[in-house]
């Protein structure tokens, strides 16, 4: 049985295709449009997947999509006539739904197939059951506490669930407008930050700044006795208007969601060059200890009506990896299990896996890691393009171009390391990534200023030997995809300057063997020549998508000051 799974006509939209429960391929189809967070059908990912399974939209059974029109109903109808809700908002609402209602018509279209003769149903899965079922279905825990926890999606923005073996039992969940997402979200607009997604800049800011501000939020979301959360109306513009989320061109777009009474408390809206004062690096710190508040409740309770000592997370607020990082510290929760795409595109695996495991009863396969699930460059073609553009190179089996790369490292070089297939998720795992040596005292304001043009507040992250973390970071826990911010150790801050941020962190990617050999190789060897078995890793782009071919890192790297372009075997000097 093939299953299709799909983030469809919502920011991040992605594709994942299920051959029983082998994952054959997931991406999102950002890598593919080059437009960051594409909202809407996510057609060319669904092409790539089918080209990795060797098959035709024909051979597919079943369509899952991450949204259900009749979740909540009742929900729904109740409040828009409690609240009275804008007309222009409604039809929003009821244009986006009748958009999934189509999806297999608009599918069939765009591959030029009858769509009534197509053998494929269609399900449709509750948005935040998909968040579930992408991290405790992909997860090593046979039994875990779960935790959906985002902005908002088929009117809850949080669910709390128990999952065991290959069944989900939802606990309980928060209903529209409460949503700690569109919390995080409003501030980050007020601080000037105003594209969708730009949430991590805040989470970047807040270590500069002092939490000096949080009494105040505290009037505006206030924890409950029953281990979830209230948002003041006074606060929130969507309490009234809605959330009219539109993708004119693909790029998903938010209005403001604050109101005159937040503004009137916290100051107006930081405009678009006005630079960052003390107050604003307050206000970020405020927010996100507030949301970490929120976090900890919510998996504290979790915790005391569960007993389980595992836990599984997903959703748009899983990205915080400060939070995440502090879990084991603030709860009783033993292990913590955040996928690869935790954020909205991981929702198109969730809801095959969910059709797979809780609908057809499927059992779960063994545990694997499975970052590495989008394009990867055709047998000649990178030889094939630099021959045609008239770049010089130089092919070199591995061990030599290990050596080759870590020299250029230790002489300040800026590598870009392009192989295999590309990750699925926001985060560069060492395929799609841009390399440096964490040692340098100015490495941050190199790439900032010649790569990546990017705010300077923003830290850079460190790959580190698996076996090795130990002895940089503090209590660490198993972190392959970069989901986790621990504590440099004090007496290893100084060596590794250009991935510890301001208050002493790291968000880590502990790199095993297993997981990517030849990555793994490549931070061994610079090990081997500096005893500093890290390297910086940010991800191969510039204010764009992450590269997804050869044409794309190319590019990149033209148009950029690197030094040193891998692209698998192939190596190009500057």
């Amino acid at each position: 049985m093939y299953i299709l799974g799909l983030n469809a006509f919502h920011g991040d939209a992605s594709a994942a295709l299920y051959r029983n429960t082998d994952l054959i391929a997931a991406t999102e189809e950002e890598r593919i449009r080059r437009i960051k967070h594409w909202a809407g059908l996510p057609v060319e990912a669904i092409r790539l997947c089918l080209e990795e399974a060797g098959i035709s939209l024909a051979d597919v059974d079943v369509i899952a999509v991450s949204r259900d029109p009749y979740a909540k109903i009742g929900n729904k109808i109740w409040y828009v006539f409690r609240q009275g809700i804008s007309w222009n908002a409604l039809a929003n609402r009821a244009l986006n739904s009748f958009s999934i209602k189509t999806l297999k018509k608009d599918i069939a279209g765009a591959f030029g197939i009858n769509a009534s003769a197509w053998k494929a149903h269609v399900t449709y899965v509750e948005h935040h059951r998909s968040h579930l079922a992408s991290a405790f279905f992909v997860s090593p825990f046979e039994e875990a506490a779960v935790l959906s926890i985002d902005g908002m999606g088929d009117f809850s923005s949080t669910m709390r669930a128990v999952g065991r073996d290959n069944q989900l039992e939802i606990l309980d969940s928060v209903s529209y407008p409460d949503s700690l997402g569109i919390f995080y979200t409003t501030f980050t607009q007020l601080l000037g930050f105003p594209h969708y997604g730009d949430e991590y800049k805040v989470m970047g800011m807040a270590p500069y700044g002092k939490p000096r501000l949080l009494e105040k939020l505290n009037d505006a979301i206030r924890l409950l006795p029953n281990g979830l959360f209230q948002l003041d109306s006074r606060y929130f513009s969507h309490f009234r208007q809605g959330v009219a989320m539109s993708w004119d061109g693909g790029a998903p777009v938010i209005p403001p969601l604050y109101t005159d009474y937040l503004v009137a408390q916290f100051g107006p809206p930081r405009a678009k060059n006005m630079p960052l004062a003390d107050y604003h690096f307050d206000l970020a710190s405020s927010v996100q200890t507030m949301c970490e508040t929120v976090i900890f409740h919510l998996l504290n309770d979790l915790h005391r009506r569960t007993g389980l000592k595992n836990v599984c997370i997903a959703g748009g607020v899983a990205q915080n990896s400060v939070a995440n990082g502090k879990i084991r510290q603030q709860t009783p929760f033993e292990r913590v299990f955040v996928p690869p795409a935790g954020h909205d595109a991981g929702t198109s695996i969730g809801a095959a896996l969910y059709v797979l495991h809780q609908k057809e009863q499927y059992p779960r396969p063994a545990f694997r890691h499975e970052a590495y699930t989008g394009t990867k460059a055709a047998s000649g073609i990178i030889e094939a393009l630099l021959h045609q553009r008239g770049i010089a190179f130089d092919r070199l089996e591995d061990t030599a171009l290990f050596n080759e790369v870590t020299e250029c490292l230790l002489h300040a070089g800026v590598v870009g390391w392009f192989q295999g297939r590309a990750e699925f998720g926001p985060r560069a795992l060492g395929n799609r990534s841009i390399l440096a040596d964490p040692r340098r005292t100015d490495a941050k304001d190199l790439l900032n200023a010649k790569i990546k043009r990017r705010e300077s507040f923003r830290p850079f992250a460190p790959s580190i030997l698996l076996e090795a973390a130990t002895q940089y970071f503090e209590d660490p826990d198993e972190v392959p995809f970069m989901e986790k911010v621990y504590r440099v150790r004090p007496e290893k801050q100084s060596l590794i300057p250009a991935v510890t941020h301001v208050d002493g962190t790291g968000r880590l990617q502990t790199v095993s063997k297993q997981d990517n050999p030849r990555y793994y190789r490549l931070i061994q060897t610079f090990g081997e020549k500096t005893g500093i078995p890290v390297l910086l890793n940010t991800s191969f782009n510039e204010n764009e998508p992450i590269v997804n071919t050869p044409e794309e890192a190319l590019e990149c790297f033209l148009r950029t000051e690197m030094d040193m372009l891998v692209l698998e075997d192939i190596v190009i000097r500057r």
